[in-house]
């Protein structure tokens, strides 16, 4: 038998067992510990404490709301002398003759979420709740990670930037993750209860909670909403009718409150860094290092053969279902995989986008980064798929009017490059390719030395026979301006050869579905002498592009010719992304705690027309309580400036990012920060 104990109060020391732990940044008023690790609460008896040999305290904790035994939900134990880490344990001292210092410790296995602490077998009394989380920290947890500064940046960071545009124009997004803002760790614990495995055997999910390849899967599907009561609704069509338009977001707990908030519908809208945002924050809260990454050229197979098939018509009309994305943007998790053969832990790319379903939902990964980099494609989870993303090749093909399939060219350099994340503990842009692929060249690879060998003949234009283009930009493409562009064809044979030249530009969306034609030029007789080279211009009028531009200011360019004799296809493409106008931030004030700030912000309208509903929004943690404080400015006059004056007072000391954000009817996604060193 156990002994029972007469206790009237039981003090759980939260500020010192929550700093111990890492997750003071939750706050201190309720009980937070990470697995692994001994936390120690205080119980104060009405009566002096008297042990009795042979009769040690039991204790019992239980998560979930069915826990069993057999399933590890819950653990009877007794108090002993010393603790032991593989399993739950407890010791207990006397402080005094009414005060007992109870140490309780987890395995590093143990399920995460929310626990009750109970004494005593027969009429058990509730000693405590708290939550248990993932511990990087514990060299015994799957997601243990040894540097420091890498648990500060992929755990305990709050804010990071996430990379979009297009190559060598990398558009860097700042956003909040907000992880430890008040609330969003039980909106990201509830998230795992709306799972339909848990509605489906709810013992059975928390049980396998223990395991962060399962609860990385589980978010990969509940941040999507397309099988599920998950977080964010899709949208890529342009008409935002009903929601939120995707770039208008700046953090994650934002979007994670109004979910929570509306009974669990699902929040309109997101798209592919929207959805890696949102399941990097709950990544982090729940204890799981995360990282958001981006893969320029990013392809969807929709065949899974791990060929990108482009088919054109001879009007250069897109009739095929494959594509490639501008870019796309995941998420990577670290953690060990004890279920796959040794080698493969580390980084897992999860992709919370619905692209396309796996196991029959709409959810991909976790799969070991080192796994697609060696080819390896029965790994679980999604090893296809994802190994197409960064490493299909590409085959272009023209579908004649006679029938017949003509193919122009392959690629082996156009998907998957400048694989990007941020630095650790930089507002810097970290290229991570060499994670995912082996470098041009190597001997590991056949297709990547075929690479090589085609980015040699490019820089070797003039050795090389046969036609070539080229499409030339302008230096400045400041959205709102017209600009030119010049294709550039070269003759590098010794015999004339005459074209048809088609010259399009037309709106792109960043998943790769083409929009309204914005420029377009034909030459039905391009004669071009041997060894000659000559430009053929396009003008890209914003009267033309601006009525229908996304908040991606995407424009494709495509070239295509056709030898008059011999009908032979050449094909060219670059995609350009439109400059933005830089916000100009001001701090004015001293950066104390508690001491008003005032952020002077500009913004030039560089379009020819006004710009409608006009509003800056600022945004900080610790800066702004994570609270969007938002100016309305009305109307701006062409080439006019937008100007405003936003106060703020920093709650906290330390180094943070006021984000500023700009939108309007005709100009948005437009973002920028301010790093500001808080003093007490």
């Amino acid at each position: 038998m156990d002994q029972a104990l007469d206790i009237d109060r039981c003090d759980l020391e939260s500020k010192a067992n929550n700093t111990e732990h890492h997750t003071d940044e939750n706050g201190v008023d309720r009980l937070i510990v990470r697995r692994g690790r001994p936390f120690t609460i205080v119980l104060h008896l009405r009566q002096s404490f008297q042990p009795q040999p042979g009769k040690a305290p039991t204790l019992t904790v239980q998560t979930g709301p069915l826990p069993s035994s057999e399933s590890g939900t819950r653990v009877t134990f007794t108090v002993s002398d010393a603790i032991d880490k593989s399993s739950w344990s407890a010791t207990m001292s006397a402080k005094d003759e009414k005060t007992l210092s109870l140490t309780i410790s987890s395995p590093a296995d143990a399920p995460i979420g929310k626990y009750n602490l109970l004494m005593g077998q027969i009429n058990a009394v509730s000693l405590a709740e708290f939550i248990m989380l993932f511990n990087p920290w514990c060299r015994r947890d799957a997601v243990y990670m040894e540097n420091e500064e890498e648990r500060n940046e992929y755990v305990l960071c709050q804010d990071g930037v996430i990379f979009r545009g297009t190559p060598p124009r990398f558009q860097e997004l700042p956003w909040t993750f907000g992880q430890f803002e008040p609330g969003i760790l039980d909106i990201c614990l509830r998230i795992l209860d709306e799972n339909p495995k848990f509605i489906h055997d709810a013992d059975q999910d928390c049980s396998a909670r223990r395991n962060p390849v399962y609860v990385s899967r589980v978010l990969s599907a509940m941040i999507n909403s397309y099988d599920d009561r998950g977080v964010l609704m899709g949208n890529w069509s342009g008409d935002y009718t009903g929601g939120v338009k995707p770039t208008f977001w700046t953090g994650s707990s934002d979007i994670l409150r109004q979910w929570n908030d509306s009974e669990f519908k699902p929040v309109r809208y997101g798209q592919c860094w929207v959805f890696a945002a949102v399941a990097c924050a709950v990544s982090r809260a729940l204890g799981i290092p995360c990282r958001v990454v981006t893969n320029y050229g990013s392809a969807h197979d929709t065949d899974s053969n791990l060929v990108i098939e482009y088919l054109f018509d001879e009007n250069s009309e897109d009739i095929g279902d494959d594509s490639i994305w501008n870019f796309h943007v995941w998420i990577d998790s670290w953690m060990a995989r004890p279920d796959l053969k040794e080698g493969f832990g580390g980084w897992q790319a999860s992709d919370p986008t619905p692209q396309e379903r796996s196991d029959g939902v709409f959810c991909c990964g976790p799969v070991p980064v080192s796994g697609i980099k060696e080819g390896e494609l029965t790994l679980k989870y999604d090893a296809p798929f994802v190994y197409a993303e960064v490493n299909a090749d590409v085959v272009t093909l023209v579908r004649l009017k006679n029938g017949n399939t003509v193919k122009i060219s392959g690629d082996t350099t156009e998907v998957g490059h400048h694989i990007s994340t941020k630095a650790v503990g930089k507002d810097e842009r970290h290229d991570i390719t060499n994670l995912y692929k082996y470098p041009e060249g190597s001997e590991e690879e056949r297709k990547v030395f075929e690479k090589a060998q085609h980015h040699n003949k490019l820089l070797k234009t003039d050795e090389e026979p046969g036609v070539h283009i080229k499409i030339k930009i302008a230096k400045s493409t400041m959205i709102g301006t017209d600009f030119d562009v010049l294709a550039i064809v070269r003759n590098n044979s010794p015999i004339p050869k005459t074209f048809l030249l088609m010259f399009y530009a037309r709106v792109l969306h960043y998943n790769g579905r083409i929009g309204d034609t914005c420029g377009f030029t034909d030459v039905p007789e391009l004669k071009v002498e041997p060894f000659q080279e000559i430009s053929s211009p396009l003008r890209v009028e914003y009267s033309l592009y601006g009525p229908s531009i996304t908040d991606e200011r995407l424009i494709k360019l495509k070239v295509l010719l056709i030898e008059s004799e011999s009908r032979q296809f050449h094909k060219e493409v670059k995609t350009i992304v439109l400059d933005s106008p830089n916000i100009v931030i001001n701090i004015v004030g001293i950066p104390r705690v508690n001491q008003k700030l005032t952020a002077d912000i500009t913004l030039p309208n560089p379009l020819p027309v006004p710009l409608h509903e006009c509003a800056f929004s600022i945004k900080g943690i610790h800066l702004t309580d994570g609270q969007d404080i938002v100016h309305k400015i009305g109307t701006v006059a062409p080439k006019q400036f937008a100007t405003t004056k936003l106060e703020f007072v920093p709650s906290s000391p330390g180094r943070n990012k006021l984000i500023v954000a700009f939108n309007s009817d005709k100009l948005g996604n437009i973002s920028a920060y301010e790093t500001i060193v808080i003093k007490d």
